[in-house]
């Protein structure tokens, strides 16, 4: 199960991991496992007992840092005011498991491992997950420190149900390993936490009548890929979409819409966002006189006269915001880059994405893309062909770090 989990949003982030003494405090193993393989720095702290179930050797080893358990010692490399030093460093306190021990000291304050006095010094969320027996769990007192703890600020994992190493069968397991994760994902504090983004995707279909409509082939993925990497980092987002089949990631806002002109105004609609990613393939004409009833085939040639459409990103540009980052997208089949500079500057983008739609493992219809990010400070950043939802992750780690 573990092997196959998807973890992303994390990389780079600075986890601690608390392991007070449980039975379960083996299934910290794996986790430490789980978050160093999705790119997180792992320190891990200790109550003195923990070494009973599970040895410092095993996740110092897993984590690539030298366990702690005392707040005083006698390495000289080491300061007594760590605990401070890493409630400052991390991003999330994860406890798990957490005993009914544990649990008692953190709702009363107090201090008396690396476990608990870096939970008292810890400038992030803390998150707590118990772990113990189901009377255990489920008395009064453990009860009232739970609900002592959420008052406090920290958040708290129910234990699940199932079979407890006394053998009987009740509410007191460490929550599934899987779960924890994805609290982990909701609790880490993203780059864009508080800010707004709006994506377009999919293509438009501009009718020629009731049955036939002028499109092209764009599925949305890449779009859609973007809005899911945007929520991971902690932005609101709203996705424009043209038609596609596609599912709406979580915690994505869509706007459904049909037409060019429909996206423009769904566009305009939501333009005051923080970031703009315009993906959409919108078509650049739409039948003059589209008919109402369906034309009849015939002997003599259909003749469609077409108009342009508003041109939605260069409307963004005109009217941008000096904070806001926009983003458009280019897919050419020669002197892409060319032409990529010219759309950027003419349409006052922040970046711009390029890609040839003749290229093999890039376009549309495709899961992988093969992509250029150019800024308008003249930088061009060529990524290697891969699968869109990763390419999604790059473009955005580079804009974010602005380059």
């Amino acid at each position: 199960m573990s092997d196959t989990l998807p973890i992303s949003g994390l990389e780079g982030k600075r986890l601690l991991l608390g392991v007070s003494g449980s039975i379960a405090a083996y299934k910290s193993a794996e986790l430490v496992r789980l978050l160093r393989r999705a790119g997180c720095e792992v320190q891990v702290l200790t109550t003195p007992d923990t070494a009973r179930f599970i040895s410092p050797l095993t996740l110092g080893t897993l984590s690539q840092r030298r366990v702690l358990t005392e707040i005083f010692h006698d390495e000289a490399e080491r300061t007594w005011t760590e605990h401070i030093t890493l409630g400052h460093w991390a991003d999330l306190y994860v406890i798990a498991p957490a005993t009914a021990q544990t649990i008692a000291k953190l709702a009363h304050g107090f201090s008396d491992s690396m476990l608990t006095a870096t939970a008292l010094a810890a400038h992030c969320p803390v998150l707590i997950c118990p772990a113990m027996d189901h009377d255990m769990y489920m008395h009064p007192a453990v009860r009232a420190n739970l609900k002592r703890l959420q008052g406090l600020g920290y958040q708290v994992m129910q234990a699940v149900y199932g079979e407890l190493a006394s053998g009987l069968v009740g509410l007191g397991r460490l929550p599934d390993l899987p779960d924890i994760v994805s609290r982990i994902t909701e609790l880490v504090p993203g780059k864009l936490r508080g800010r707004r983004a709006l994506v377009t995707a999919g293509p438009t279909r501009e009718p020629i009548d009731p049955v036939r409509a002028v499109t092209n082939h764009s599925t949305g993925t890449m779009g859609f890929a973007l809005a899911e990497s945007l929520v991971r980092q902690g932005a609101q987002v709203t996705l424009v979409t043209g038609p596609t089949l596609l599912n709406t990631p979580s915690g994505v806002r869509r706007v459904d819409v049909s037409t060019a002109a429909e996206m423009y105004e769904a566009v305009m609609a939501n333009r005051d966002a923080d970031y703009v990613f315009m993906a959409a393939a919108v078509a650049d004409y739409t039948p003059a006189e589209p008919s109402s009833a369906k034309l009849r085939k015939a002997d003599a040639k259909l003749t469609l006269r077409l108009r342009r459409t508003s041109d939605i990103l260069a409307e963004l540009g005109r009217h941008r915001r000096d904070d806001q980052v926009l983003v458009g997208f280019a897919m050419e089949t020669e002197d892409g880059l060319a032409r990529a500079r010219a759309k950027l500057a003419d349409k006052h983008l922040d970046w711009i994405v390029l890609n040839y739609i003749n290229e093999p493992g890039a376009g549309f219809g495709t899961g992988t893309n093969r992509v250029t990010l150019i800024g308008r400070d003249g930088s061009s950043h060529a990524l290697d062909t891969m699968p869109k939802e990763e390419v999604a992750e790059a473009l955005l780690d580079r804009i974010l770090a602005g380059g």
